[in-house]
């Protein structure tokens, strides 16, 4: 499909990429990684001839279309989600058009025999075709399933786009882009935006894609779902690996090793040939063999290591007053906003020391009942905050309280103390902020640069109860790492509002659910929650069967023709065909994955090193399976519901 080489671009006198070379091939899922400014969404806009090379050539095939999703774009207000979505179809409304305006011409003639009419009759032919082959008659139903996949409701087609978040505008943009089909996308941080459940939804649509993907993103759990190749810019150079993101971690860390030894091994033969020349420099006899030296020297690739802090950072969250055994207790709590309802007498109790996961669908009110804790917005029923609380709060739009005269190095300093202050440029360091940049005013910061610099600031203050809404959108990989640890090791409670599931893992240790104005308490991690879901999404289902005999006949009575219950008979018993099959499959791979731990629990009497791909390969199909198994139950759910 795509072929870079021996491609080089410049800016100013310093060079991003030096003659890299590789290909993209059908089906390619490519997981784009490096540091921040190495160059990755300069990468993304090489490819589609945003940015000019300076050298190097791109091929591509013939006719090959793009579809590009940046982290930021400019949003049209003037239509509705579902005619902003159905934009994506341009070429079939234009057939639509065309089809429409030769029917119209072709009954008003009646000259059957001339070529005028033979002509028209071709044209139709032609554009009939291919209205078929590019799926005409299916776009309505396409453009439902995506929309409702990315988080929408039925009821929000027909709301105009302006009056969606820039979070939900930004999903529109990503179903135009899912339904045009292109032969390559290029996302540039897809999930910034998404909760939990529209994440597993574009995976699950991801892995049934049929053209490539190029995707940049900081969510590991995405991109080990998603890519099945890693391309790592570091130093101007590409290198690629063939595998998905967590095996690219452990294959770098041994390329590392090996080109610091080789890097050292050159240094030792750069000190021994300088030494040499320096000896004899001035001894005649030597002259020839100095002058070689020197040649040798000018000659020689000299070898590069990206430069990586590796040293621990420790953040000590500040010590702060001990509060009462509950932290936070709501009865009854009830948030309307005019004749919408939110929230509908919900109840939860926080005890000192949780730490506690917001999770469902966007627009559920996770972020309103953690403004409510907060102190931010009014509320119907009790809301309790316990003995001595000190609460710190991580809106999503917190980069805006920060002072915007201080520079970013004074932001941290000032509220540092005792003997982390001595780490201030560590601590700024590991949140992006080096050399300059921690001289820079908060007001020529960008948003990301201002979230992140917020959330440092955050962990160096004396709180006992933090409340995070969406803390990792704007941080890199080691970013989270250090947040998540310096959260692991916080003695107080945590509140946190997230969609990154790698984030989540091993930090809390209570989910809460916000589902249809309620909310439901999880005890364990996250993946203990999303595999309870399904669970209880199975035992719901086997509820409402024992309840659907009847139904079908009612609705068939009231609703609908005597073909029309043929045909909702014919797709309810297809249905439960097909969850029965997939319970079936995930029983079978539920049974060997057992049989697989058994051996891995005697490492000693395994002989096939195999075994841990099979592991692995089993455990990603299961997920998908059960996924796919949870996708039909919903389909079934919303037909008994009919």
């Amino acid at each position: 499909m795509i072929s870079v080489n021996q491609v080089s671009v410049h800016f100013g006198n310093f060079e991003l990429f030096s003659n890299i070379s590789f290909q993209i091939n059908q089906r390619d899922r490519i997981g784009l990684v490096g540091k921040n400014g190495a160059g990755k969404t300069t990468l993304l806009k090489v490819l589609l001839g945003k940015v000019q090379t300076d050298h190097g050539e791109i091929a591509f095939s013939q006719d090959l279309k793009f579809g590009y999703l940046p982290q930021q774009m400019v949003h049209k207000n003037n239509k509705t989600v579902h005619d902003e979505a159905l934009s994506a179809f341009a070429e079939v409304l234009d057939l639509e058009k065309k089809i429409s305006g030769i029917n119209h011409l072709l009954a008003e003639r009646n000259d059957f025999q001339s070529q005028e009419y033979l002509d028209l009759i071709h044209q139709l032919t032609e554009a009939n075709e291919r209205y078929q082959l590019i799926g005409g008659a299916s776009v309505h139903a396409d453009l439902e399933q995506t929309l409702i996949g990315l988080g929408f409701s039925p009821l929000d087609f027909s709301r105009p786009t302006k009056e969606f978040s820039g979070g939900w505008r930004m999903r529109i943009e990503l179903a135009k882009l899912l339904l045009s089909k292109p032969d390559i996308l290029l996302l540039d941080e897809p999930t910034n935006h998404l909760d939990i459940e529209s994440i597993q939804w574009l995976e699950n649509f991801m892995k049934d894609y049929p053209g490539a993907a190029i995707v940049i993103s900081h969510d590991r759990a995405f991109l080990n779902n998603v890519t099945n190749r890693t391309v790592e810019i570091s130093l101007g150079k590409i290198y690629d690996y063939k595998v998905s993101y967590s095996k690219y971690v452990e294959l770098r860390k041994e390329r590392k090793e090996q080109q610091l030894a080789a890097w050292r091994n050159q240094q030792k033969l750069i000190g021994d040939t300088e030494e040499f020349i320096d000896r004899f420099r001035y001894k005649a006899t030597k002259a020839v063999q100095v002058q070689s030296r020197i040649k040798q020297l000018d000659k020689l690739e000299r070898i590069e290591v990206d430069e990586e802090d590796t040293s621990s950072i420790h953040i000590r969250f500040a010590n702060a007053p001990r509060s009462g055994t509950i932290t936070v207790e709501a009865l009854d709590l009830t948030k309307r906003f005019g004749t919408h309802t939110v929230l509908e007498k919900v109840g939860l109790v926080v005890e000192r020391g949780e730490k506690i996961a917001f999770v469902g669908k966007n627009g559920e009110g996770k972020t309103t009942l953690s403004k409510i804790i907060v102190g931010d917005l009014d509320y119907e029923g009790i809301l309790k905050i316990g003995h001595n609380v000190r609460t710190g709060y991580f809106a999503q739009n917190q980069d805006e309280l920060l002072d915007e005269n201080k520079t970013v190095f004074q932001t941290i300093d000032d509220v540092a103390v005792g003997d982390i202050r001595t780490k201030t440029r560590n601590i700024l360091g590991a949140f992006l902020f080096g050399g300059d940049s921690v001289d820079k005013k908060v007001k020529v910061l960008s948003g990301g640069e201002r979230s992140r610099l917020a959330i440092a600031k955050l962990l160096l203050e004396p709180y006992n109860l933090l409340v995070l809404d969406e803390p990792t959108n704007h941080l890199d990989m080691r970013s989270k790492d250090i947040l998540k640890q310096a959260l692991m090791n916080y003695n107080g409670t945590l509140i946190v509002v997230s969609h990154d599931r790698e984030f989540l893992d091993g930090l809390v240790n209570k989910v809460y659910e916000f589902r249809d104005k309620k909310i439901r308490q999880h005890i364990g991690g996250i993946y203990d929650f999303l595999k309870k879901r399904k669970m209880e999404t199975l035992k719901e289902l086997e509820v409402r069967e024992k309840k659907s005999a009847e139904q079908p006949k009612k609705n068939s009575e009231s609703k609908a023709s005597y073909e029309e219950k043929k045909d909702y008979d014919r797709k309810l018993r297809k249905l439960k065909n097909q969850i029965s099959q997939a319970e079936s499959e995930i029983s079978k791979m539920e049974k060997d994955l057992e049989g697989i731990n058994l051996l891995l629990n005697k490492p000693e009497d395994i002989q096939d090193q195999e075994i841990f791909t099979r592991y692995n390969s089993l455990t990603m199909a299961l997920e998908r399976k059960m996924y796919e198994w949870e996708l039909l139950n919903n389909e079934l759910e919303s037909m008994l519901e009919e």
